[in-house]
């Protein structure tokens, strides 16, 4: 599909990122002229990423966009298939609880690979332009005849005129930054109380991996926990979040000393296979986590914000990159159903976009910030476990009645908000289910399962009715 203008439009995307980069290669080829503009330096000419995470979850939100644009089967190269969580406690043993079903899976990607496979796709096509070393200060909408778009203006260079400009700059972006200046733009930032330090472990001697590498790696010990994700090249990247301050914190971790005995205290099974964890703690930032909410996603039609940009999310359910692949797949629909060619249809698909995107950026925001106490306080507790095994039972029996809320937000394609509304209404069934008399033995009866199925039909039907509704729901990592 492509724009029937025999001038195309020319539309902007600050940030040359995932989500920059996929949006930009989706709207060339719609036949719109793109320039995406990024403040760094080529990443093709650079290392670094700027302490960004080296390693991303996969799933099939961020599959569905890819496919999409064309460019799945070059990511697959670099994609690692995780089957599930692999649980470490104090003593060394090591669980593995699967994510999902047969050969359901996410995959664990590298960031830096994956940038540069959607940066080359993008500039492959002649309709697209990649300019590095651009920074962006904000954009200016003019509505003179002549001149009718948004201005967008850059430090140390002149202000570009665009059709429309597409903020993609993360979770700090300047773009959203000017929209705040916008009667009536709602806004909301949130820091946890926690940050995160990456160490890498590095491969074994003959290159193979320390560990296995088809699932998460977790640690949880209550008030924090370690995570480690498989690297293409036989590496892992681990990472502790953990608390700023208290006694078990980032700031009571002084010295070398005090790392060696904090690594030998909680995550004893980790020590030979971190050869430079000094030498890497003391070079790697604890870096903030942090989530945003706004409102509108759109000013006049003219400005618009996807991906972190719109809801910067905490890492926790998987699904930040997805979620903002997902608006990609949404807005490139949404132009296809349309095919756009005024302003008034402009404003109609971003409204819409809008509408159909900010519930779910909500959902997706809140989910993630309750899986982090999940996957540190839970995954190793035996009554949570227990109710996981249950809720197995449940689905192998009514698979077209329940879906667990992990495989609803990682292995479908319905609404956040929807997934959201659904794991509700199932916990509040495994509440009752997990106060039964003697639960713990009798979790294997038929009877069980029945009571579960009584109970969701009670709920979905009205005649009971969730009494606390929670956003913190006991799912899954």
């Amino acid at each position: 599909m492509s724009t029937s203008n025999a001038t195309p439009e020319h539309h902007a995307i600050v940030g040359a990122g995932l989500v920059g980069s996929l949006l930009g290669l989706m709207l060339a080829q719609r036949g719109y002229k793109v320039t995406i503009y990024d403040r760094r330096s080529d990443p093709r000419n650079s290392n670094a990423l700027e302490g960004r995470s080296i390693n991303l979850a996969l799933s099939d939100r961020g599959w569905k966009a890819l496919e999409k644009a064309g460019v799945a089967d070059r990511v697959r190269k670099i994609a690692l298939p995780i089957k599930g969580r692999r649980m470490h406690d104090h003593f060394g043993n090591e669980t593995l609880q699967l994510y999902g079903v047969g050969d359901q899976c996410i995959y664990s990607v590298s960031r830096s690979g994956l940038n540069l496979i959607l940066v080359e796709a993008a500039e492959e096509n002649p309709l697209l332009e990649v300019k590095f070393d651009h920074v962006s200060t904000g954009y200016e909408i003019t509505d003179k005849d002549d001149k009718a778009g948004v201005n967008l203006s850059f430090k140390n260079r002149n202000a570009i005129l665009h059709d429309r400009i597409f903020g993609a700059d993360g979770a700090f972006s300047v773009i959203r930054e000017n929209m705040t200046h916008t009667s009536r733009f709602d806004y909301s930032q949130q820091y946890l109380p926690h940050g995160y330090k990456e160490i890498p472990m590095s491969p074994n001697a003959d290159g193979g991996f320390r560990m296995s590498e088809d699932g998460l790696h977790i640690w949880p010990r209550g008030k924090f926990m370690l995570m480690a994700l498989p690297n293409p090249g036989g590496s892992f990247t681990c990472t502790l979040f953990a608390p700023y301050e208290g006694e078990e914190s980032f700031k009571n971790i002084k010295s070398d000393e005090d790392v060696r005995a904090f690594f030998n205290r909680h995550f004893p099974d980790t020590i030979p296979h971190l050869p430079t964890l000094i030498q890497d703690w003391n070079t790697n930032p604890v870096s903030s986590l942090c989530s945003v909410k706004c409102h509108p996603w759109n000013i006049n039609s003219r400005v618009v914000i996807v991906g972190d940009a719109a809801h910067a999310i905490v890492p926790f359910f998987g699904q930040g990159m997805n979620s903002g692949f997902e608006d990609c797949t949404i807005l490139s629909s949404l132009i296809d159903e349309a095919v756009p060619t005024s302003e008034g249809d402009w404003k109609a698909l971003l409204d819409e976009y809008t509408r159909l995107r900010k519930p779910d950026g909500d959902a997706i925001l809140d989910l993630a910030l309750h899986n982090y106490i999940v996957m540190r306080d839970k995954t190793a507790d035996p009554k949570f476990l227990l109710q996981k095994r249950i809720e197995a039972r449940i689905t192998a029996a009514h698979s077209n009645r329940w879906k667990p809320l992990y495989t609803l937000v990682t292995f479908s394609h319905i609404p956040y908000a929807e997934a959201w509304a659904k794991g509700e209404v199932q916990q509040a069934v495994m509440n009752e289910i997990m106060a039964s008399h003697n639960i713990s033995e009798k979790w294997e009866s038929d009877e069980i399962v029945e009571r579960a199925i009584k109970l969701l039909d009670d709920y979905e039907s009205g005649s009971s009715t969730i009494a606390h509704p929670s956003p913190l729901l006991s799912t899954d990592a």
